[in-house]
Protein backbone atom coordinates (compact mmCIF):
# COMPACT_ATOMS: atom_id res chain seq x y z
CA UNK A 1 0.00 0.00 0.00
CA UNK A 2 1.43 3.38 -0.70
CA UNK A 3 1.44 5.86 2.16
CA UNK A 4 0.63 8.83 0.62
CA UNK A 5 -3.06 7.18 -0.45
CA UNK A 6 -2.94 6.57 3.69
CA UNK A 7 -4.46 9.60 5.04
CA UNK A 8 -3.39 8.39 8.17
CA UNK A 9 0.26 8.10 6.97
CA UNK A 10 2.59 9.70 9.83
CA UNK A 11 -0.28 10.34 12.32
CA UNK A 12 0.33 8.33 15.82
CA UNK A 13 -2.34 6.55 17.36
CA UNK A 14 -1.49 8.48 20.26
CA UNK A 15 -1.93 11.58 18.78
CA UNK A 16 -5.22 9.92 16.97
CA UNK A 17 -6.66 9.07 20.54
CA UNK A 18 -5.32 12.37 21.71
CA UNK A 19 -7.16 14.56 19.39
CA UNK A 20 -10.22 12.26 19.68
CA UNK A 21 -10.17 12.85 23.50
CA UNK A 22 -9.92 16.52 23.17
CA UNK A 23 -12.75 16.76 20.98
CA UNK A 24 -15.05 14.79 22.18
CA UNK A 25 -14.36 13.71 26.42
CA UNK A 26 -13.61 10.66 27.53
CA UNK A 27 -17.47 10.03 28.39
CA UNK A 28 -18.98 10.92 24.58
CA UNK A 29 -16.20 9.20 23.10
CA UNK A 30 -17.20 5.94 24.85
CA UNK A 31 -20.88 6.79 23.78
CA UNK A 32 -19.81 6.39 20.14
CA UNK A 33 -17.60 3.68 20.63
CA UNK A 34 -18.41 1.65 23.10
CA UNK A 35 -15.21 -0.31 24.84
CA UNK A 36 -14.70 -0.62 28.36
CA UNK A 37 -11.30 1.08 28.55
CA UNK A 38 -12.94 4.63 27.23
CA UNK A 39 -15.87 3.59 29.87
CA UNK A 40 -14.71 2.21 33.22
CA UNK A 41 -11.13 4.54 34.68
CA UNK A 42 -10.20 5.58 30.98
CA UNK A 43 -6.65 6.76 30.37
CA UNK A 44 -4.69 7.22 27.68
CA UNK A 45 -1.95 5.00 28.25
CA UNK A 46 -4.52 2.17 29.01
CA UNK A 47 -6.40 2.80 26.06
CA UNK A 48 -3.30 2.98 23.96
CA UNK A 49 -2.30 -0.46 25.50
CA UNK A 50 -6.32 -2.13 24.68
CA UNK A 51 -6.11 -0.42 20.83
CA UNK A 52 -2.75 -2.06 19.45
CA UNK A 53 -3.50 -5.49 20.66
CA UNK A 54 -7.09 -5.02 19.06
CA UNK A 55 -7.43 -4.46 15.43
CA UNK A 56 -11.29 -4.18 15.55
CA UNK A 57 -10.92 -1.41 18.11
CA UNK A 58 -8.43 0.43 16.28
CA UNK A 59 -9.90 0.52 13.03
CA UNK A 60 -13.39 2.13 15.01
CA UNK A 61 -10.99 4.93 16.50
CA UNK A 62 -9.18 4.96 13.16
CA UNK A 63 -12.38 5.96 11.41
CA UNK A 64 -13.80 8.36 14.08
CA UNK A 65 -11.14 10.12 13.61
CA UNK A 66 -11.31 10.44 10.11
CA UNK A 67 -14.64 11.40 10.40
CA UNK A 68 -14.19 14.10 13.00
CA UNK A 69 -11.38 16.12 10.82
CA UNK A 70 -13.39 16.28 7.90
CA UNK A 71 -15.81 18.50 9.38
Amino acid sequence: MNNNKNPLHGITLANILDSLVAQYGWEELGAKINIRCFNHDPSIKSSLKFLRRTPWAREKVEQLYLKSQRK
